[in-house]
């Protein structure tokens, strides 16, 4: 495993795209296995699959179990960025600077791409060759469908586009759609990077559970805030695209200042619910550091 940050990024990148193109290139339609290329590999910054190479570090996590699930999760997140991008939802034209994948492809191909990289998460996780037994697979495909469909992400993108136009929006229910949508998978990173190893103590999942709590809803205000202050450039998206489809944010209810001091708040917290772990953490903490200070 890397022992720095910078190492641990550029590991993880080459690892997961090789996973990636080792898919890919057998796709039959050349149409679909594009746009699957153009959105797979346009830059992101691959923060959760680091979320679970850095928690597996903590517990020796073979490199080769970690891959299932980091691929897996990558895959997840960018078939919601296709979705989230369409017309019918947020109606973006950039991502990540570049034009959405239905501005290239058409709507309709950009739903086919969301859909094959859905579904190609669970074929990586069931068959992909690793060392990890079926019992772990399992319980990594509970965690992970979880977390994405409808009691997470899918929940949360309903809920979405259903109440965050209502200017009564209480704080409490906005937070806990940002714990679906945005916070779950976040929170099953750090979870699956555990299950890719052999630990099994309850004391680690308890702690490690607060941690990724913690982190998934601070990612989530952070990118309220973003959405405000960062420009179009350095966002790679377009700014103010909350302010122009009318939602309710954490900083519109709240404030900006607030905003900015409960993503503070919550950052300290995830740290200190994983201190005890001492140095085998530093990896996951000096992460969380790169978290916070992101502006994209």
């Amino acid at each position: 495993m890397a022992k720095t940050m910078q190492a641990l990024m550029e590991k993880v990148n080459d690892r997961i795209e090789r996973v990636f193109t080792q898919y890919l290139q057998a796709i039959p339609s050349l149409e679909l296995k594009t746009a699957m290329e153009y959105t797979l590999f346009n830059g992101g910054k691959r923060i959760r699959p680091l979320l679970i190479y850095a928690t597996g570090s903590i517990f020796n996590a073979p490199l080769e179990n970690l891959d299932i699930p980091a691929c897996a999760v990558e895959l997840i997140h960018t078939y919601s960025l296709i979705h989230d991008d369409l017309p019918c939802m947020d109606n973006a034209d950039l991502r990540r600077g570049k034009p959405t994948c239905h501005k290239v492809y058409n709507e309709g191909m950009a739903v086919l791409t969301g859909d094959a990289l859905h579904t190609l998460t669970m074929q990586i996780i069931s068959s992909h060759p690793a060392r990890l037994p079926a019992e772990k697979r399992l319980q990594m495909m509970a965690v992970l469908s979880k977390a994405c469909g409808p009691f997470g992400m899918a929940a949360g993108q309903a809920l979405d586009i259903t109440v965050m136009n209502d200017p009564t929006l209480s704080t409490d229910l906005l937070l806990d759609i940002y714990r679906l949508k945005t916070g779950a998978l976040l929170s099953a990173c750090i979870e699956l990077g555990r299950l890719a190893s052999d630990n099994d103590d309850e004391i680690h999942q308890r702690a490690l559970k607060e941690f990724g709590d913690c982190i998934g809803l601070a990612f989530q205000i952070q990118d309220d805030v973003l959405d405000i202050e960062t420009s179009t450039e350095l966002l790679g998206k377009q700014q103010g695209i909350d302010q122009i489809n009318n939602k309710v944010t954490y900083p519109k209810i709240l404030g900006l200042d607030q905003a900015k001091d409960k993503v503070q708040i919550l950052y300290q917290e995830a740290l200190m619910a994983i201190n005890y772990l001492g140095d085998r953490a530093q990896l996951l903490r000096e992460l969380t550091g790169y978290m916070l200070q992101r502006q994209a």
